[in-house]
């Protein structure tokens, strides 16, 4: 199973790690969090991310999300990559989250494709539905 580390600005990775719970109906298993705030200096917490990319694998590998590319978290998840071992792709939504989660028992690869699928196949126009008023009687 592929461990996931999620590293992103504030709460943002548990709140999306509790959302995913939530729609799951249970805590995924291997999936680990890191929260940088504007406080943090990241090179102190490059360790722990390290420590935290250690924890989660199992020995198929880990991919990490970040947040928004070119952010510090993304810049830190950049410095973990180990081609074929540990990855990373930028620009997590839940979407992307449930896809990752429900493929992760493939290769680190299949497991890349499927997150940026997910992510951009989960960003649309929702549409407007003409709802009956029952208000109005129509």
């Amino acid at each position: 199973m592929i461990g996931i580390l999620i590293i992103a600005h504030g709460t943002l990775g548990e709140s999306l790690i509790h959302c995913a719970s939530h729609v799951l109906n249970k805590r995924p298993p291997r999936v680990g969090q890191l929260g940088i705030t504007a406080q943090d200096d990241p090179a102190l917490l490059l360790p722990q991310a390290r420590n935290l990319v250690k924890e989660l694998d199992t020995g198929d590998g880990v991919l990490i999300l970040s947040d928004m590319y070119g952010g510090t978290p993304s810049n830190m998840a950049a410095k973990l990559v180990v081609p074929g071992k540990v990855e990373a792709v930028a620009g997590i939504n839940l979407p992307m989250l449930i896809r990752v989660l429900t493929y992760r028992d493939r290769d680190l690869q299949t497991i890349v494709t499927k997150a940026i699928s997910g992510g951009c196949e989960g960003v649309m126009r929702v549409p407007i539905f003409n709802l009956p008023n029952a208000a109005a009687g129509s």
